[in-house]
């Protein structure tokens, strides 16, 4: 049928079935490939036991081979095609049916080219979706399923009763027919079939059933040797061989049973099997009953929960509107209170202004001559000036304007509500550990759980916090360990992450949250070069490259001697094996808490090479810029921009270079911390210091990008330096393994 809205065969039989006209029933998914999704059209039988059409074989393998032709060998293992594919042309299909010893050696998809060894076919199969190995002769070593092909053709017949299949050796019009032979391959009216097998001829001894389009091979042949019937049974492998298997093939050393014992066996197998399925119908059934019931069960039990969950809440904002409305009343009376006392002072000084009478009085006083009379008049007059002289020097308000003390603090009851969940009925409230937690590239969370082997899973929240403190939705992520990785996270951002247990339907409330903040740049990773001016008597690389040690002791011994003179032993510097011309880039590592004296940081191509072929075996480390130490070259240089920048680590300590800001020795030295975080910005030309546990930058600087950058590394004396091993999928693949 063409494929524009005709409908295909199978809905056609389905359409049939719905209408009552289809004998054979509830075995319809039995019937279809799981490649094109119709109805099998000479099924093959794979090494896994699953069947497919032989020309949906023909289609995958070929689709396989111009993927790989198309994309090269690095596409091999994509997923397998599972949408029905157009149909080769008749060049592909004779190369897939070649022998595999005429095929091509390479460019083929699953060929093993050891050629000490024979070459397999490695096909996908779309049933188990695994992939299975065809063996060496491919697509011509299968068996064709003839049983599945004849029950898909009862299918059809069963479908098409409407529809009569014709003789086909009558003259036109066709009669139909009612017999075909199995032997000639073709259906007879009772006319024909009388013509065509007389009596007493040796077409009359032919194998004939009833009217059908499936003519399958009388005897089973083998794949292997296409001339040898097959005749016995291999235990091993669990499939049918001939004779030439058994004495020189494949199956020389397997155990095989005759065809006869292995029906039998089979048979009996499969029909105690069938038996117990039908005699189990009335249970089955009572099942499907029980499982209706606790189907309503639960819809009225969760309607049920839903109401009482209301109503919990409900007496929540009663008693959240109770105190709003207290609280109100509260704030509106001391306000009132404070009003009126504000009233009552601006009365008084209102008082204050009709006095200007009493300065006129005053001043007109102060014209008096005679002493006396002076005397007698401005005795009461002062005491007057004086009571309103005082109030304006002790002026203060009535009452305050601040309402500081009836700010609800509601942070205690919002930490309590956010916490609301079901009641737990005594699963333990799951822990993150906060030491084994760590961002990277992504997050790694692990978390203990002092009743592990009771929790049935866990489920892990995550969201990201914005600087304006807007709630952002919970992701959640369901977790079977007790760790989990995530990725896609954004840089330079902060992460909220907690976890709850689950048992059954019950969970119990939410961890305390772990604040993570990401990096600011993508991850950048590298490995130590042991090639590049690598001192290999003084520093001591591991296989992995992500570990350098400073082997201390016996060369400072050496140079006891210059440092007798007031000379220091050299710095032994390492770089990274992958340079930096662009983009923004972050890397961590951590600095052994031993170490004597390191310096990290980054450096240009061209100052590498003045260091590496010019080493100096006794020179001060005030030659350094960002050596931490008082060097007048340091202070020379505060706005240039140098092609390195290193800083100081040693004793337990980080030294941030000199500054025209942190002059002062104490402001520059700070604790070491557990992970040291690099961030260089090539493009604006800045590296950046951070502090990985809170993600806190210590010191940034400018620095020259003309060239390639390199992440550096100097030791001094013995210590150590480990490279930040970056989080991956792969790490959390094993941890949900164990």
């Amino acid at each position: 049928m063409s494929e524009s809205g005709e409908m295909s065969e199978f809905g056609y039989i389905m359409e049939l079935l719905a209408k009552g006209k289809v004998t054979i029933k509830n075995i319809e998914r039995e019937l279809i490939c799981p490649a094109c999704k119709e109805l099998f059209t000479h099924p093959l039988i794979l090494p896994c036991q699953h069947s497919i059409c032989h020309k949906c074989v023909k289609e995958l393998l070929l689709t396989l081979d111009d993927s790989f032709n198309d994309m090269g060998s690095d596409n091999s293992n994509q997923s397998s095609p599972r949408l029905r594919l157009p149909s080769p042309s008749m060049d592909k299909i004779d190369r897939i049916n070649r022998p595999a010893s005429q095929r091509r050696s390479v460019g083929w998809r699953g060929w093993k080219r050891n050629s000490l060894t024979p070459r397999t076919t490695i096909f996908p199969c779309p049933g188990c979706e695994h992939d299975v190995d065809l063996g060496e002769r491919g697509i011509n070593g299968l068996f064709r399923n003839f049983t599945l092909e004849t029950i898909v053709e009862r299918y059809r017949q069963a479908a098409r009763a409407a529809t009569a299949i014709m003789c086909d050796l009558c003259k036109p019009p066709p009669q139909e027919s009612t017999k075909s032979c199995m032997d000639c391959s073709a259906s007879y009216c009772n006319e024909c079939f009388k013509i065509y097998h007389p009596w007493g001829t040796v077409k009359a001894q032919h194998e004939y059933v009833g009217p059908t389009t499936n003519f399958r091979p009388k005897i089973l042949m083998c794949p292997e040797h296409e001339t040898e019937r097959i005749n016995m049974y291999c235990e091993l492998c669990r499939r049918p061989v001939c004779h030439l298997c058994k004495l020189g093939g494949n199956h020389s050393n397997h155990r095989v049973t005759t065809m006869s014992s292995a029906y039998k066996t089979l048979k009996e197998k499969l029909s105690k099997d069938i038996d117990y399925l039908i005699g189990k119908e009335s249970q089955v059934k009572s099942q499907i009953s029980e499982l209706n019931l606790l189907m309503k069960e639960t819809e009225c039990n969760g309607e049920r929960a839903k109401e009482e969950a209301i109503t919990h809440f409900e007496k929540l904002f009663e008693i959240l509107e109770e105190r709003k409305s207290s609280v109100l009343k509260a704030i509106d009376s001391s306000k009132k209170l404070r009003l009126d006392k504000f009233q009552t002072q601006m009365e008084e000084y209102q008082g204050l202004l009709e006095n200007n009478g009493l300065v006129g009085y005053a001043q007109e006083v102060l014209k008096e001559t005679d002493q006396s009379c002076f005397v007698q008049t401005a005795k009461q007059l002062h005491l007057r000036i004086q009571k309103a002289t005082e109030s304006l020097k002790s002026f203060r308000p009535a009452a305050q304007t601040s309402f500081e003390d009836y700010v609800v603090n509601t942070s205690k009851q919002t930490e309590i509500l956010g916490e609301l969940s079901f009641f737990s009925s005594g699963i333990d409230v799951p822990e993150i550990n906060e030491e084994q937690s760590k961002v990277y590239n992504n997050a790694l969370i692990n978390w203990h759980h002092p009743e592990k082997d009771k929790a049935d899973s866990y489920v892990l929240e995550y969201r990201k916090i914005n600087r304006d403190d807007e709630m952002l939705s919970w992701n959640e992520v369901e977790v079977c360990g007790t760790s989990k990785i995530i990725q896609d996270l954004e840089n330079s951002s902060a992460y909220a992450f907690r976890v709850r247990a689950y048992k059954g339907s019950i969970c119990s409330p939410c961890s305390r949250e772990l604040i993570l903040h990401t990096p600011p740049a993508p991850v950048f990773s590298f490995l130590f070069d042991e090639k590049c001016g690598y001192n290999n008597e003084h520093l001591l690389l591991n296989l992995k490259r992500d570990r350098v040690e400073s082997r201390a002791g016996y060369n400072l011994l050496l140079a006891a001697e210059r440092i007798q003179v007031g000379y220091y032993t050299s710095l032994d510097y390492i770089i990274g094996d992958t340079g930096i011309t662009k983009g923004k880039h972050f890397w961590a590592f951590r600095v052994e808490p031993y170490s004597y004296l390191v310096k990290v940081g980054v450096a240009s191509s061209d100052k590498l090479q003045e260091w590496l072929r010019s080493p100096r075996d006794a020179v001060s480390p005030r030659y350094e810029q960002d050596s931490g130490h008082d060097s007048g070259s340091e202070d020379a240089c505060f706005d240039s921009s140098q092609p390195f920048t290193l800083v100081t680590i040693g004793m337990k300590k980080f030294f941030i270079p000199k500054s025209p800001t942190s002059n002062d020795p104490e402001n520059r030295v700070l604790p070491m911390p557990t992970c040291i975080g690099i961030f260089l910005d090539y493009d604006k030309g800045k590296v950046s210091f951070y502090d990985m546990d809170h993600m806190k930058c210590l010191y940034e600087r400018q620095v020259d990008c003309s060239h390639t950058l390199y992440p550096a590394f100097a030791l001094m004396g013995s210590g150590g330096i480990q490279l930040e091993e970056p989080i991956t999928a792969k790490y959390l693949e094993y941890q949900e393994n164990m």
